[in-house]
């Protein structure tokens, strides 16, 4: 047993009707507001129990998954050791990839919010685990942090993980798109996402730590990612 399910308290435990009322105030909200990151990761937690159990049962199906299971590692500044992998990560490895993805855009992995409204402690890890590997994702698949690279992202996560939460950002974000942007994340960047993440191996399965110094593009192919097309001349102006 690791140390999340150990220690992990759901802020609040709720009845069937109180979660149901909970869900659809957070959904709408999140809806209306998808700057509110708070309300989206409620409705992720309160809707994502069954995909959470099946994420659960596939990762105990590989050694890698069943050990991240027990050991229940978590992804921050301390857990990393960025300050020393900056250092240390071999030029073309994943870890020197996904230092300088982080860095080039101001970004820390400590920023991710903490699960609180799962009540069965190791699926709460497994949500946890999704948000923290998600930027190991965006390394991985190549996709940028614009909005439509984070909606062809969540296009990505809702094949590969069937999270509710997910499947919703992915189908209601584009309409904040202008319409030639829309056009291209549809026609162009979902089908590649969706193509990507049935190729892949499971990938809340990986335990992405023990990767660090591998070569990137070795690492892609192992995992069964495809190369990412470059989308900067059809999204140029629009």
């Amino acid at each position: 047993m690791g140390r999340w399910t150990k220690e992990y308290v759901p802020a609040r435990v709720m009845s069937a009707p109180a979660k149901a009322i909970f869900t659809m105030s957070a959904s709408l909200t999140a809806l209306w507001n998808p700057e509110r990151a708070d309300m989206v990761a409620a409705v992720g937690e309160t809707t994502g129990e069954s995909a959470l159990r099946n994420i659960r049962r596939r990762m105990t199906r590989t050694r890698e998954g069943r050990l991240v299971l027990q050991e229940q590692p978590r992804v921050t500044s301390t857990s990393l050791a960025l300050n020393e992998l900056r250092q240390t990560a071999p030029v073309g490895s994943f870890g020197r990839a996904y230092v300088e993805f982080m860095d080039q855009r101001g970004f820390s992995p400590d920023e991710r919010p903490l699960v609180r409204y799962v009540r069965e402690p190791s699926l709460a890890y497994v949500m946890q685990r999704f948000r923290e590997v998600h930027d190991f994702w965006h390394v991985l698949t190549g996709l940028d942090t614009t909005v439509q690279g984070e909606l062809a992202l969540k296009w990505f996560e809702s094949v590969q993980t069937g999270l509710p939460v997910a499947t919703m950002s992915a189908v209601v974000g584009p309409l904040r798109l202008t319409r030639p942007k829309r056009r291209v994340l549809l026609t162009r960047m979902v089908p590649w996402a969706i193509r990507c993440a049935n190729n892949c191996e499971d990938l809340m399965s990986v335990y992405y730590e023990h990767h660090l110094e591998e070569d990137i593009d070795q690492l892609r192919q192992r995992l069964g990612f495809l190369p990412v097309p470059n989308w900067t001349t059809l999204t140029k102006g629009s």
